[in-house]
């Protein structure tokens, strides 16, 4: 179902009519141009890449002058670009199916390239899915990735935090897969499905987004219509 590409740009909080506060997730999801359509004929399939952001382009250099440093896009995203008449290529690109709604005949909508998809397609109070990258926290120990309490502080012990045995004695004298160990922790996609959008600020293309979801703030997020 249609989405949107969007920056997390922090948490805040609203207050609903009964008074209530509501914890809330601001997106900041500016107008997502068309780049490319997939249809049911030619990809088996009906899709459309939605493109978010802009990259820095390399300027010519003249005769003897050094290209400035740092990542410019390449020639193959400044053509594909081009296609959907855009100035600068994407900094993020996403494709989102238009034909997996639930029901037994779904209405399918239609986007052709160059066309540009707002906040507006989503309303408040509508139950959207949204996915995210967790924060990268590198190597950690069982009790920061698995929540282990821990050995006691007290009468010589000095394993404090250290996962203990993890052997499973002599039969079957190996160590159990998907045994939780140490290891890397973080930087992986998550996604949270059910949240309720509590406003929708067209004129600043923000989503309140009520709840926290994955990812650190100005982390990429991509907001999803969920049935």
């Amino acid at each position: 179902m249609i989405g949107i590409i969007g920056k997390k740009l922090g948490m805040t909080q609203l207050f609903n009519e009964q008074g209530q506060q509501v914890p809330c997730t601001v997106v900041e999801a500016t107008p997502n141009p068309v780049v490319k359509v997939m249809t049911q004929e030619k990809a088996g399939f009906a899709a459309v890449e939605l493109g978010y952001g802009a990259q820095r382009v390399a300027r010519e250099n003249k005769k003897g002058e050094r290209t400035p440093r740092g990542r410019r896009a390449t020639q193959a995203e400044i053509g594909h670009a081009k296609k959907a008449g855009l100035d600068a290529p994407p900094a993020v690109l996403r494709s989102f199916r238009l034909d997996d709604a639930p029901g037994k005949d779904p209405e399918v909508p239609t986007y052709t390239v160059g066309d540009t998809i707002t906040v507006g397609i989503f309303a408040p109070g509508e139950k959207v899915k949204v996915e995210g990258t967790s924060k990268g926290r590198g190597f950690q120990g069982v009790v920061k990735r698995h929540g282990f309490h821990g050995g006691p502080n007290t009468h010589g012990n000095t394993k404090h935090r250290k996962p203990g045995s993890i052997g499973a004695g002599t039969d079957p004298s190996r160590v159990i897969k998907g045994k939780k160990m140490p290891g890397q922790y973080g930087n992986v996609r998550h996604t949270v499905i059910g949240i309720r959008i509590e406003k929708i600020d067209a004129e600043r293309n923000l989503i309140y987004l009520r709840g926290s979801v994955a990812g650190p703030t100005n982390g990429i997020v991509f907001v999803r219509k969920q049935s």
